[in-house]
């Protein structure tokens, strides 16, 4: 597995050389990943993408099926427009070939260009808060793989040589504790929480206490998978925000959105209601090997400005890479 935050923090006090092994050694590692997760998306409706630059001629009936390719691949109908609308203006005189090299740009700077609020996974900020334990809060609605990413990250944090505390304070879903529990025991490490139905806040606010008194380096906060539309649920978690920062000025550090790859458009839906919440800072894009679509990261990043951090390629402990724009497109319009 590529190093997993080593490679969001390049550069902060390594030597330029070492950077640049790492970084080459790391993006070897990473296009291999996406070449197998995103297999079962070359095979669905953005696979059709390559039969589409193939073609001889860059008419209407060209652009025309472009769009509808990008939409059903859930990119979204106002991106999917706007790209068309850019690629038309740009490639006047140009052939398929070429128009297909434009799309890749294109793809690549959308993803890169958001830099998220965050102060742990943001490069922009050139350097980690000091004061330690980092904080990250993590939201999103029943079934995303939400739990299971925890205890993927948890586990690329120890491998990293940090130590970490769990947070089960999903009091609402029946076996949720349980399941955390499970996890911890698993990847070794230590798990705050109250019964079922108790206060979530009181959950969180005692995972940052035990951090500090243990000096642990990272809580990771478990939330109860609510549904978007739920008001009162979503202030909850607002909530939780709030007693995590009373408790550590500056935190959380990081709010992150699981989102199910396989949910289509209505993951633009909840991480719209979930950033309005809780100021999501960077999206894990869970079950990226499962999807035959996968478009819909572009529109995440294109309309709300969230950046991917993290994408799940499997169902094993380690199957979790940075995310990385140009090894995803690349992947995603391979001819393999």
């Amino acid at each position: 597995m590529a190093r997993l935050f080593g490679r969001l923090r390049r550069g902060r006090g390594e030597q330029p050389e070492q950077v640049a092994a790492q970084d080459a050694q790391d993006s070897a590692e990473l296009r291999d990943e996406y070449q197998r997760s995103v297999a079962a998306t070359r095979r669905g409706q953005l696979g059709a993408l390559r039969r589409i630059f193939r073609r001889s001629r860059v008419d209407d009936d060209f652009w025309e099926e472009l769009e509808e390719t990008l939409i059903l691949g859930d990119v979204g109908g106002a991106t999917s427009a706007r790209w068309v609308e850019e690629l038309q203006e740009e490639s006047t005189g140009q052939d398929a070939a070429a128009v297909r090299g434009m799309l890749r740009d294109r793809m690549i700077r959308g993803l890169e260009r958001p830099s998220g609020d965050g102060s742990l996974w943001n490069s922009e900020n050139g350097s980690e808060p000091a004061n330690t334990p980092h904080i990250i809060l993590v939201v999103g609605v029943n079934g995303a793989g939400k739990t299971t990413s925890i205890a993927k990250l948890a586990h690329a944090y120890q491998t990293e040589g940090k130590s970490v505390i769990l947070a089960a304070a999903d009091t609402f879903r029946a076996a949720a504790i349980e399941q955390l529990q499970t996890w911890g025991e698993r990847i070794d490490a230590p798990v705050i929480a109250h019964q079922q139905g108790s206060d979530p806040g009181a959950v969180a606010y005692d995972a940052v206490e035990a951090a500090i008194s243990r000096g642990a380096d990272i809580v990771l906060i478990d939330t109860a998978g609510r549904l978007q539309t739920q008001r009162n649920l979503m202030s909850e978690l607002g909530k939780v925000r709030r007693v995590v920062e009373s408790r550590h000025p500056g935190a959380p550090h990081e709010v992150l959105l699981v989102i199910d790859a396989t949910s289509g458009q209505n993951a633009l839906s909840q991480a719209r209601q979930f950033s309005d919440a809780t100021g999501v800072t960077a999206v894990c894009l869970a079950k990226l090997d499962g999807t035959s679509k996968g478009g819909i990261v572009f529109a995440i990043a294109e309309e709300l400005g969230i950046p991917v951090r993290f994408a799940g390629t499997g169902e094993r402990l380690g199957d979790i890479a940075p995310f990385e724009a140009a090894a995803f497109v690349d992947a995603l319009l391979s001819d393999d």
